[in-house]
């Protein structure tokens, strides 16, 4: 299977994290004026640019894959804490610290994580931050997986951090609009040519979880979460409440693709918590591992759930027939617990 999926025709939180600081350098200086006085301004910020080098996207995600590999062989989120933001930062962090409790002497039944056939989307945009995905083949899941990845910084001295990560079969994986030298293109927050502005896409999923609707396909993270809450509400003696909430700023930001069909891939974060209160006489029972570790109080009658969600969705422009937004996957992880 090719992995060129570009047309044939050349078409909170923590601060988000582009270019190399020396190309950097050489890329500002391209756009000079000067003022009634005489100085030299530089307006670097507001050239076009491509936001890294091939060469600087792939010594990034080399970086990341070791300190990924030392955090997670050892159970330590220190040690890559300045490779990993955003979403997937609060995400691999709560789970390191979740097994360093639970293996205080490291993980000795971790496989290192090996990336290849890496395919970089790079994305032309002007200012900061700068990002760009990466989409590569994994030693870890199914054969037909890929691994994606969305690498930000927020200025050149800053190192690359992976904010968003997307696990999905290679077919489902969209084709990206790219001009003739192979540059992606970025959507806006506010781009009002698609079904759903991407800034929108975090309110409007929380609010779809709690009030339903017509915004989103039918599938595993919208029409089944929603009945597995319903059914978990039902139980008796124990009462389940969920709240929804979008992070929108810093890291947790929107970011996404315009695909060659017109329409966006868009990353997106959430968080949620899930509160068990149990009736009188009835026991709150923690029979998992990484609850207690995270655990805070004494769940002598509730118990509240914290969680943070990355989404990748498709979100096709307003001329398609269907409106709805598509998940391509959805990425939770437990943050804390709180007993009461």
């Amino acid at each position: 299977m090719s992995r060129d999926r570009s047309p044939r025709k050349s078409s909170g939180p923590r601060r988000p994290r582009g270019l190399g600081r020396s190309a950097l350098t050489a890329a500002s200086v391209t756009v000079l004026s000067v003022t009634a006085s005489g100085c030299v301004v530089v307006h670097g910020e507001r050239e076009v640019l491509p936001g890294a080098t091939k060469s600087e996207a792939a010594r990034a995600l080399r970086d990341f894959t070791a300190a990924y590999n030392k955090a997670n062989g050892a159970n330590d989120p220190s040690l890559d804490a300045d490779r990993v933001t955003g979403a997937l930062g609060d995400i691999d962090g709560a789970k390191l610290k979740a097994g360093g409790r639970n293996q205080p002497g490291g993980n000795p039944s971790y496989v290192p994580l090996k990336l290849t056939d890496t395919e970089f989307t790079i994305p032309r945009k002007a200012g900061w931050p700068r990002w760009f995905v990466t989409d590569s083949k994994a030693n870890k899941g199914r054969a037909e997986d890929r691994w994606l990845m969305v690498f930000t910084r927020s200025d050149a001295d800053e190192v690359w951090q992976v904010s968003y990560l997307t696990i999905s079969s290679a077919e489902e994986i969209p084709a990206f609009k790219k001009n003739a030298d192979g540059w992606a293109e970025p959507v806006t927050a506010n781009a009002a040519d698609l079904a759903v502005a991407p800034g929108k896409l975090p309110q409007q999923y929380a609010t779809y979880l709690k009030d339903g609707g017509s915004t989103f396909a039918d599938g595993a993270h919208t029409t089944k979460w929603r009945a597995d809450r319903a059914k978990s509400a039902a139980r008796p003696g124990l009462a389940q409440q969920y709240i929804d909430e979008p992070l929108t700023s810093g890291d947790y930001a929107p970011v996404g693709l315009r695909t060659a069909d017109g329409g966006a891939l868009v990353f997106f974060t959430t968080r949620h918590y899930q509160k068990q209160t149990a009736a009188q006489g009835v026991p709150i029972n923690i029979s998992n591992a990484d609850v207690e570790a995270l655990m805070t109080g004494d769940p002598k009658q509730s118990l509240t759930l914290e969680s943070v969600s990355n989404q990748a969705v498709l979100d096709p422009p307003k001329s398609a027939s269907d409106q709805r937004i598509k998940f391509l996957s959805r990425i939770q992880g437990l943050t804390a617990a709180k007993g009461e």
